[in-house]
């Protein structure tokens, strides 16, 4: 596969089509001096000429045109101009992976090239250009062999970002496709992460019923980034990837979309256990892998990564508790009405255990209460605060010191009926008796 196939999407080759064809005012260049005389000779001998002829003179002259095409590009901001030169740098690439140390190399003799005027291609408003650069970036910078600087890698980034984070879909589809070239580079995968709003885009494609290949693509990205254990240990608390996940797992059927998110949590698994595990039991993980491990498979691979995933979750869930189950819901911050929010029985065994560590978990479900905007999850922790002081009394002049009082008092006039419920029913429990200091 040509390494230019790393990036492949149908309006860019259709665009491409129909500019290859279009006229460029060389001569007008050359009268501005703006094009000197021996560079519009070379021009003039690949100007809309067959491809073949093309090819054959890049053959003997590679080098030269090369240095010509992204000099041009440096100093012409036409844009129909620079979607030519981009369009013939990127058909001299196609299918000639042995020409790109032709364009890699000129930094030798010149530093801002090749990257400089591709960089600030992809900053230029037109559509066309910043894709094509996109494209030839991608290619350029997946083939060399050491690590990328900082400056060529942060600005083309930020790029990306924008464009995963825009409303064009053929933005959107370049740029993911860009970054899971990238991303099999640590020094790639680090600057990444120091970009939410690039990882937010992820999520957002994630959460507005994507195709099963852009699922796949997203998916695959996320499989990347975890493999450096800052992220893997960061991700689910910053971004709340691992239902999203499940919920994806769960909606697109296609193996290999199913074989990235297995091969997500393994790293999630693998790398940061005990950042993971909570949302991962919430998220029921177990279930689910214990429903794929009786499927037939074409890939080993996922097969292994479901093994290893079975055996981490059976070991880590199976000798839970129940109040083990709470706090790892608390933690994940996804409260929902399971069961165990409405058993007496639990509330009466376990309510103390909030106050253990200097009040770890109260602390936590206090937290939920004040920040959260999920109603499901205010209710449910209006709810279990007035269970904690039902069955611990003395708790109430901790509540109020913690800010849980005022908050609760505020929630009675939520736009969410069942919000307002639960509030209403548990001030009443917390100003229905004196304070007990």
């Amino acid at each position: 596969m040509s390494t230019l196939a790393l990036v492949a999407n149908a309006w860019l080759d259709s665009s491409t089509e129909k500019i290859r064809s279009k006229p460029v005012p060389w001569e007008g260049y050359q009268r501005a001096n703006l094009v000197t005389s021996e560079e519009l000779a070379l021009v003039k001998k690949v100007d809309r000429q067959p491809q073949a002829k093309v090819q054959s003179i890049l053959v003997t002259d590679g080098p030269t045109y090369a240095t010509l095409y992204l000099k041009l590009l440096k100093k012409l901001v036409r844009v129909d101009t620079m979607q030519y030169l981009l369009v013939m740098i990127g058909d001299a690439l196609l299918d000639h992976d042995e020409r790109i140390p032709l364009f890699t190399k000129q930094i030798d003799t010149e530093p801002e090239l090749p990257y400089g005027p591709l960089l600030r291609a992809c900053t230029t408003p037109d559509e066309f250009v910043q894709l094509k650069a996109a494209q030839i970036l991608t290619t350029l910078l997946s083939s060399e062999s050491g690590p990328l600087p900082n400056q060529q890698i942060q600005p083309f980034l930020n790029t990306l970002a924008s464009l995963i984070g825009g409303s064009s879909p053929h933005a959107r589809d370049v740029a993911v496709q860009s970054l899971e070239a990238l991303l099999t580079r640590t020094e790639c995968r680090k600057a990444a992460w120091t970009l939410p709003n690039l990882v937010d885009g992820l999520v957002t494609i994630l959460e507005s019923n994507p195709t099963p290949q852009m699922a796949y693509q997203v998916g695959f990205c996320f499989w990347l980034l975890t493999f450096e254990q800052d992220i893997a240990e960061q991700i689910n608390r910053k971004f709340d990837i691992i239902p999203l996940l499940m919920i994806i797992a769960q909606s697109v059927v296609k193996e290999k979309v199913q074989r990235v998110i297995v091969a997500t949590y393994r790293n999630l698994v693998a790398k940061a256990p005990s950042q993971n595990l909570p949302a991962m039991l919430v998220a029921k993980l177990l279930p689910y892998v214990k429903n794929l491990s009786t499927r037939k498979w074409s890939d080993e691979e996922i097969v292994e990564d479901i093994e290893f995933l079975k055996d981490e979750l059976t070991t880590n869930f199976e000798s839970l508790t129940t109040y083990d189950e709470y706090t790892s819901e608390l933690s994940s911050g996804h409260l929902s009405w399971t069961p165990v929010h409405d058993s007496e029985a639990f509330w009466k065994e376990n309510a103390t255990k909030l106050n253990d560590k200097d009040y770890e978990q109260l602390k936590v479900l206090v937290k939920l209460l004040k920040e959260s905007t999920d109603p499901v999850v205010l209710a449910v922790a209006a709810h279990d605060v007035g269970q904690y002081v039902k069955y611990y009394e003395r708790g109430k002049k901790t509540l109020s010191d913690l800010g849980a009082k005022t908050r609760v008092m505020e929630l009675m006039s939520h736009d969410n009926s069942d919000v307002r419920y639960q509030a209403l029913l548990t001030t009443q429990r917390l100003v229905s008796q004196a304070w007990v200091g």
